[in-house]
């Protein structure tokens, strides 16, 4: 006999004393079951992760540990922000899966086992909710949003940043080696394309907030979205580098172009030979300098987010059993 697929559920908290209960509620009624693909999964934890927020949300958090053994808190001893409080409790799960989730309401429980499906289907360890509305923010924030994930994109190579948000299907193994290896500043989307080959997408209706976003002001989403343009990789600093290597070459050129004209008497003006060459060659040298700085730079960068050399994890085969044959 097969044995379902465990999962946690992973949930931030920092202003969620009128919507805890609920999502919670919605986590616990589809707590075990199977999927319409045919998967049997069960619901091991719901991981609430305290954040220092603005609350009285530790006292929720309290009683709904003591009317559920499945409901288990994890106490930040200071506010580290979203990214981190997601990855303090993904590092204190223990399940094959992990769903990490808003304490808004916004996201829908009952889409779990629909993203389940999609990952078995797709053989994807990584599952993103794709709302088919539009978000419920203003208009700025919705546009703000996608001009910071175009940069992004711009920036990664063409990483899928449209798909970011944080409702969100990882495996176990994935989502754990994430949260030992991240640095500080790290976008944890940015993360987890580290270690996962390949994501995909599960479509649905994405609610409205259940509270007011009085947290979420332009300058903390600002400032999100800059953490998310930063830790997209050392790819800005090897177009830096590609930037003075071309442009120390044609320094290097110029010069040789000017000597040449000073020969043959092509430049009338006295000093003014020895005033390009000597700018030409010195800007070249500068911007050359530059290019093998930022090189360093990216190695530097690197190492400080955390980015791992390598991880490990069971073969496909076993995470997902053998591949379906396709009618």
């Amino acid at each position: 006999m097969v044995s379902p697929v465990s999962i946690d559920v992973v949930i931030p908290v920092y202003g969620g004393v009128g919507t805890l209960r609920s999502v919670v509620s919605e986590v616990l009624m589809g707590a075990e079951g199977t999927t319409e693909g045919g998967i049997d999964y069960v619901i091991n934890e719901i991981i609430l992760v305290w954040d220092h927020g603005i609350d009285d949300s530790p006292t929720v958090m309290q009683k709904l540990e003591r009317e559920s053994v499945q409901v288990r808190s994890v106490w930040l001893m200071k506010n580290f922000g979203q990214h981190a409080a997601t990855l303090a409790g993904i590092a204190s799960s223990g399940s094959d899966w992990i769903i990490t989730i808003d304490e808004d309401g916004q996201h829908d429980p009952s889409y779990i086992p629909r993203m389940l499906d999609h990952a078995f289907a797709e053989r994807c360890r990584l599952v993103y909710f794709s709302p088919t509305n539009k978000p419920p923010h203003g208009m700025v924030r919705n546009a703000g949003s996608r001009f910071a994930k175009w940069i992004f994109r711009v920036l990664s190579a063409g990483h899928a940043a449209e798909s970011f948000n944080s409702f969100r299907l990882v495996h176990g193994e994935a989502a754990r080696t994430v949260s030992a290896y991240t640095g500080p500043g790290v976008y944890l989307d940015v993360a987890l394309g580290w270690v996962c080959a390949t994501m995909t997408t599960c479509p649905g209706l994405v609610r409205t907030e259940g509270r007011p976003a009085t947290s979420y002001t332009y300058r903390k989403l600002a400032s999100h979205a800059f953490k998310m343009v930063v830790s997209s990789g050392t790819r800005p600093l090897r177009l830096i580098a590609m930037f003075g290597l071309v442009l120390g070459v044609i320094g290097f050129l110029l010069a040789g172009i000017v000597v040449y004209e000073r020969i043959f008497q092509a430049i009338p003006v006295q000093g003014w030979t020895s005033m390009m060459i000597v700018v030409l060659i010195t800007g070249g040298a500068i911007l050359l300098s530059l290019s093998v700085i930022a090189e360093y730079l990216g190695i530097a960068v690197s190492a400080a987010m955390g980015k791992p050399l390598y991880a490990l994890g069971k073969p496909d085969s076993e995470v997902f059993g053998e591949p379906r044959i396709k009618s």
